[in-house]
């Protein structure tokens, strides 16, 4: 489907109105963001022994799991409003650790460092909303634990009438620099041109900030939105419902835990995610986010199909 290039997502979004006026926040590497709606406290994973046991002599002796995440993509792995990296990455990874005996040590971290320092031993995990790819693969191995793509969203109660699965002539705002401006460039203004149909106005409306393309949809100036799955069903949530998701998410594709090639871990970390997942703490930690629409019933070590 895509490799992570977007490099912000939602900042503060709630509440939107202020006095009648919309409230835009920034993003970037040192982005703040919205916290999650309040729901039920996540339970706290035991330790697996046989799990723990596959970790590393050295890593079982430090008692820490190195942890590296590019904190500038909200809802997966961003920075609150006291400095703190939180997201769903982040309390998967702590719960990981945890099932393995170990605390999580999670460390801010350039995205294109991520795998170089794996392979560097600098960091024994890699959790930064990575799809698995055949490419990463050659290199490092990839632990699955998510499946995300590109969803569409609408003002609520959908006042144009708006059809997924036919977007011509419709104005859509999208974030500059993510795949869903060549989706929009390469595949659905074409498609509506060859159809006969009215092409998407300015090949979309582009903005910096993700933050800014969810306020537009609210505000009505534009009347669809375009993002990566868990942003979107962030936004649904961090806007109290002002947001809607229609049809279905196309292009998915898994993310992938980084860890070193043909590392003992991998099999460990593979065990942890699907511990969690049968004792329901893997669905806690994503409902906590609004992000349960991408949970997966199985994890696999290298399942990239390209």
């Amino acid at each position: 489907m895509r490799t992570r290039t977007r490099r912000c997502a939602i900042a503060t979004l709630g509440p939107l109105l202020v006095a009648g006026t919309l409230v835009v926040a920034g993003c970037g590497s040192s982005t703040t963001g919205g916290a999650p709606s309040t729901g039920p406290p996540i339970a706290t994973p035991s330790a697996v022994p046989s799990l723990a046991a596959q970790v590393p002599a050295d890593i079982r002796s430090s008692g820490q799991l190195v942890v590296a995440t590019d904190a500038s993509y909200a809802p997966n792995e961003f920075k609150d409003p006291k400095g703190d990296i939180v997201g769903m990455d982040v309390d998967l990874a702590r719960a990981i650790a945890q099932t393995l005996g170990l605390t999580a040590d999670v460390q801010n971290a350039d995205f294109t460092s991520i795998i170089p320092g794996i392979t560097a031993n600098k960091y024994q995990l890699g959790m930064s909303s990575f799809t698995d790819t055949k490419e990463r693969e050659a290199t490092v191995d990839m632990v699955t634990y998510f499946s995300a793509g590109t969803s569409t969203a609408v003002k609520a109660g959908n006042p144009d009438k708006i059809d997924p699965n036919d977007l011509c002539g419709k104005k859509i705002a999208v974030q500059t620099g993510t795949t869903q401006v060549d989706e929009i460039t390469d595949v659905i203004d074409p498609a509506c041109k060859q159809a006969g149909k009215p092409g998407i106005p300015n090949g979309g409306d582009l903005f910096d900030l993700q933050t800014d393309v969810t306020l537009a949809l609210i505000a009505g100036r534009d009347q669809v939105m375009l993002a990566d799955s868990p942003v979107v069903d962030y936004a649904v949530q961090q806007t109290g419902g002002q947001v809607e998701k229609i049809g279905a998410t196309a292009d998915t594709a898994p993310y992938g835990i980084v860890v070193a090639k043909n590392s003992p871990l991998t099999k460990a970390v593979q065990g942890a995610v699907e511990s969690l997942i049968a004792n329901g703490v893997y669905q806690q930690i994503l409902t906590k986010w609004g992000v349960q629409s991408g949970a997966v019933n199985q994890s696999v070590i290298n399942g990239a199909s390209s």
